[in-house]
């Protein structure tokens, strides 16, 4: 398997992209190894990468749930 994307793993766990962005950004899950090339960064998503993803998913994720209601005072 070649190596992926943030874009390219989010889709293939079935996440937005920004959700599995949130959940590098707060620690919830450890990222990937990063290579730069010329002044970028990027991360690459091999195997292993991708079935943690999917176990985070699994455990934590409701997909679903929608926001939570106001609550209206009068």
């Amino acid at each position: 398997m070649s190596p992926l994307s943030t874009r390219e793993v989010a889709a293939i766990v079935g996440i937005h992209r920004a959700t599995l962005e949130e959940w590098l950004s707060k620690g919830r899950l450890k990222p990937p190894k990063l290579v730069r090339v010329g002044g970028k960064a990027y991360r690459i998503w091999g195997e292993r990468d991708i079935e943690r993803v999917k176990s985070y998913k699994q455990k934590f994720y409701r997909k679903g749930r929608g926001r939570k209601k106001k609550l209206v005072t009068k």
